[in-house]
């Protein structure tokens, strides 16, 4: 098979497209011949060698993809050769096969191509877990998304949408905003010209955010705490910002308030499994109904992802960047 490979840790340019060896499956794995694969800000890091895959995952780049199963490992049934899937991975995406454990594969939503499918399982499994399993965002609570035109913040404005909240997102810029009003955010911040927490405050009557999903750690968490409403949850799932900051405890205290960080490639293969099964059961119906649907910037041919990378790097996308098999 072909994949992206690289020699060393560097910029887009180490990112080759190589012959490797083709993936066998192990008992309780599925061989997926690729159809397109998503791009993702961890799969940047990877690249740069500051985010090794867990022990055991393929090397390669990818964490989530689309395609048909050729083939399936010890104890599965082979009716299910041939079936068009979507898959949350561990690793391996940018390729045209991946093995991966047959927890993690889900069906491709009604009314979606093969490539469009692609766009979801990372998002998907990343939003549900957070929001619904973590933070258990109710109906009429306030939800405060960072990164609103993001892949991650244009799906969860629609299941925060779906699961009844109100819709605050920070962008930065215009167009991201209007790309976040169209999907149901109703209030819209410019990270460049606003502060995040006068505009929380203001619209909330001063309560604050019930939930905020945040994707800058450690340059935002201060402030995050200080927008947050009494009971409210922060969860943290990206570092943009850094890793290192100082929290006065106290103030957590006088809300009642939590700081969760979540991390989803690292979980064991049975946490994946429970995500993907309650993703397949909760947001599938609603992409069938089209209340949700993938937000796709562009799709570009795989052996071109370091061009991907580029533009995610720049902020260039709206949404998703594809990576579609040759």
């Amino acid at each position: 098979m072909y994949a992206i490979t690289m020699d060393k840790p560097g910029g887009p340019e180490v990112l080759a497209w190589s012959k490797v060896a083709d993936p066998r499956p192990g008992p309780g794995e599925v061989i997926i011949d690729i159809a397109a694969s998503g791009v993702n800000r961890a799969d940047l890091l990877q690249r740069q060698g500051l985010y090794p895959p867990p022990p055991g995952a393929s090397p390669i780049l990818g964490l989530e993809c689309a395609g048909t199963i050729s083939s399936v490992g010890a104890a599965l049934d082979l009716s299910r050769i041939g079936e068009k899937v979507t898959a949350l991975l561990s690793g391996g995406g940018y390729a045209t096969r991946v093995a991966v454990p047959v927890g993690q594969v889900m069906s491709v939503p009604t009314g979606l191509s093969l490539v469009e499918a692609a766009s979801l399982p990372e998002t998907a499994c990343t939003v549900w877990s957070n929001l619904d399993m973590t933070a258990n965002l109710s109906e009429g609570e306030w939800l405060l998304i960072h990164g609103g035109g993001s892949g991650i913040g244009t799906m969860a404005i629609q299941v925060g949408r779906a699961l009844g909240a109100r819709v605050a997102v920070t962008a930065g810029s215009q167009d991201k905003l209007d790309r976040c009003a169209a999907l149901g955010a109703e209030v819209l911040i410019n990270y460049h010209e606003q502060d995040f927490v006068e505009v929380v405050m203001d619209v909330t009557g001063g309560r604050g955010a019930n939930v905020i999903l945040d994707n800058m750690g450690a340059a935002y968490l201060e402030r995050n705490v200080t927008a947050l409403a009494r009971d409210g949850r922060l969860v943290v799932i990206g570092l943009q910002g850094g890793t290192r900051a100082e929290l006065d405890i106290s103030a957590l205290l006088r809300k009642n308030a939590s700081v969760t960080a979540t991390s989803l490639r690292g979980r064991p293969e049975s946490e994946k499994a429970a995500i993907c099964s309650q993703v397949e059961r909760n947001v599938w119906p609603w992409l069938h109904a089209g209340v949700v649907r993938p937000v796709i910037d562009r799709i570009l041919p795989m052996p071109q992802a370091g061009h991907a990378h580029e533009l995610l790097a720049d902020g260039a996308i709206t949404g998703k960047v594809l990576l579609a098999t040759p």
